[in-house]
């Protein structure tokens, strides 16, 4: 049995819930599908197994190349503007006939239903062009009068080896690079509006484009680290201590 491990979505915006200590926690609400898979990938044929889905949203299909407009005709699938690939969790070995990854099955919100941390893939936002200071948090020189706060200063050396050194922190394009955020925890699932909420931020601005999957190498849940799921069992002596 095979099962998609990813969907596709949108960063909606971020806003902020309660626990149930009472404590604050910024989250993240995305738009996660619904999605449609356009293409299986199996070992045999192309050396890997993946599923590739798309995003359904509106589409005028003359935006789309000739190529994708037959790759969607092919199968009488949607036109749609994001496709990325996601990997296939192999529960058990089975024929690639079986029917577990079918080419036009929905991918829904309801595959996080029982996880509990997800990898965000996005794009940060672009921030031009940047200073070391900015990009890349130096301190900078005196704000006294006469000197000069922000540039870079020397970078390379002497007689020896009269080179700059490759990897040299330097001004340059900042933002607007692939990041994933990794281990996010999942505060809520909306089956009904394919929303999922997760704690903390994620790359790209309001409206950008996301691959969420489920987490990669999920932490471990240790005393202490889940919050509130967990239990000190000293903590919890002391307490039954008091009380009798």
């Amino acid at each position: 049995m095979a099962k998609v491990t990813g969907i596709l979505g949108k960063k909606v915006g971020m806003t902020q819930l309660f626990d149930s200590k009472g404590d604050v926690r910024p989250a993240t609400v995305l738009q996660a599908g619904p999605c449609v898979i356009t293409q299986h990938k199996t070992n045999t044929k192309d050396g890997y197994d993946a599923a590739q889905i798309g995003l359904v949203e509106f589409v005028k299909e003359k935006r789309l190349s000739k190529p994708m407009r037959g790759h969607f005709a092919k199968h009488n699938l949607p036109p749609v503007k994001f496709l990325r690939e996601v990997p296939i969790e192999v529960e058990e070995k089975a024929a690639e006939t079986d029917g577990a990854v079918k080419v036009g099955d929905r991918v829904l919100v309801d595959i996080f239903e029982n996880e509990r941390f997800v990898d965000i893939v996005g794009v940060s936002k672009g921030r031009g062009f940047q200073g070391v200071v900015k990009r890349h948090h130096f301190a900078g020189g005196p704000k006294s009068h006469g000197s000069m706060f922000q540039i870079t200063g020397s970078i390379g050396s002497s007689a020896f080896p009269s080179r700059v050194f490759k990897g040299m922190r330097m001004s340059g394009h900042m933002g607007n690079a692939r990041v994933t955020a990794r281990n996010l925890r999942i505060l809520g699932v909306d089956k009904e509006e394919n929303l999922l909420v997760v704690e903390g931020s994620v790359p790209g601005p309001n409206g950008g484009y996301l691959v969420i999957m489920k987490a990669k190498k999920a932490p471990r849940e240790r005393r202490g680290f889940a919050g509130s799921l967990t239990v000190d069992p000293l903590k919890a002596a002391k307490r039954a201590a008091k009380k009798a």
